[in-house]
């Protein structure tokens, strides 16, 4: 990992601090930012958005979408557990911990922003971190590559429907159309210009192409950062009255990232696959594309929303929550292998 990668938490926590401190001292010009939109998009961050994603989509190739038939095991895991759990287990769980156990702590107004905020979270399987995890592991390059761009050409048709699905089913109504547009501007769009981009820089040679990555790069962490500056100004009166409010919210996304990871693990293992598809199946499993929730919760319910806070939560635990996760599994190797054997010969 770079050295933002690296030291993503500590940046997230710096960004905190100074967007807390901007937003109470000089609450004016974020008031002023926040004004700036169109169709409930913002524009400052909906720039920031395309910085933070488009150089991460240059990595994914959908030409290698052929290569699920050799893992197709694992395939059927990772979107199994994406698709079909956690988006409802973290709809059961914000249900349990928002709207009941944490309910007389936090405030009424904001419950259902909450909840909202935890499904658009967990409704955008991870992109660009999980070639990270991947390479922590020592997973298989192309099944991750080839997972990747399956989830993604998936989210561009399910996201919206699927969030549209659990926010009604948790009495939060959202207009479809600004659901729609976020999936164009978040997705769709940044998606073609990725894939352009990446054509243009391959015809100059593979290795212009990767010195060009390396250079843009440290581009989607610095938008992310300036993204939550922005984020936290707005939040920093909230934070200040209720310092507890980030630790409440973060309940719900550990358990999710744990209890999903491990089911995708365990299924792997008990399908026969192969250790390094088990590692980046599970981490894909676990793990968001927060660039995309921040997005969509900015663009749904606006800069001082819970929606938007519960996500930026989901930012600021996701780096050492998924390192833990790194760590059991390479922990778990020889374990895991025994117990394949095991079942093989069973």
């Amino acid at each position: 990992m770079n050295l933002f990668e690296r030291y993503l938490t500590l940046w997230v926590f710096l960004c905190i601090i100074v967007g807390v401190v901007l937003g109470q001292f000089f609450p004016a010009p974020f008031h002023w930012l926040g004004g700036l939109e169109i169709a409930k998009v913002n524009l400052p961050v909906g720039l920031l958005i395309w910085v933070m994603i488009i150089p991460m989509l240059l990595r994914i190739d959908f030409g290698a979408l052929h290569e699920v038939r050799k893992h197709w095991r694992g395939i059927g895991v990772t979107l199994f557990v994406n698709w079909a759990v956690k988006p409802f287990s973290m709809a059961l769980l914000g249900w349990l911990f928002i709207r009941h156990l944490f309910a007389p702590y936090l405030p009424a107004d904001q419950l259902d922003s909450y909840i909202a905020g935890l499904i658009l979270l967990a409704a955008a399987p991870c992109t660009a971190m999980v070639f990270v995890w991947s390479r922590l592991v020592n997973g298989e390059p192309m099944f991750t590559l080839s997972q990747v761009a399956l989830n993604d050409a998936i989210m561009v048709f399910a996201f919206a429907p699927l969030v549209a699905l659990l926010l009604g089913l948790s009495a939060i109504v959202v207009p479809w159309d600004t659901l729609l547009v976020s999936v164009v501007l978040y997705i769709v769009i940044p998606v073609v210009i990725a894939q352009l981009l990446r054509k243009a820089l391959l015809r100059k040679g593979q290795a212009k192409f990767e010195e060009t990555l390396a250079k843009i790069g440290p581009w989607s962490i610095a938008a992310l950062l300036l993204t939550l500056v922005l984020l936290f100004a707005f939040q920093g009166k909230a934070i200040v009255e209720q310092p507890l409010i980030i630790a409440m919210l973060a309940v719900p996304i550990t358990i999710q990232v744990y209890f999903n990871s491990a089911l995708a693990y365990w299924l792997n293992r008990r399908t026969g696959e192969a250790h390094c598809v088990a590692g980046p199946s599970a981490l894909i499993g676990a793990s968001n594309f927060f660039e995309l929730a921040v997005a969509a919760a900015i663009s749904l319910f606006g800069f001082e929303s819970g929606a938007a806070l519960a996500t930026v939560v989901g930012v600021l635990i996701e780096v050492p929550v998924m390192l833990s996760v790194v760590y059991i599994v390479n922990r778990s190797q020889k374990w895991y292998e025994r117990e394949a054997q095991t079942s093989k010969r069973g």
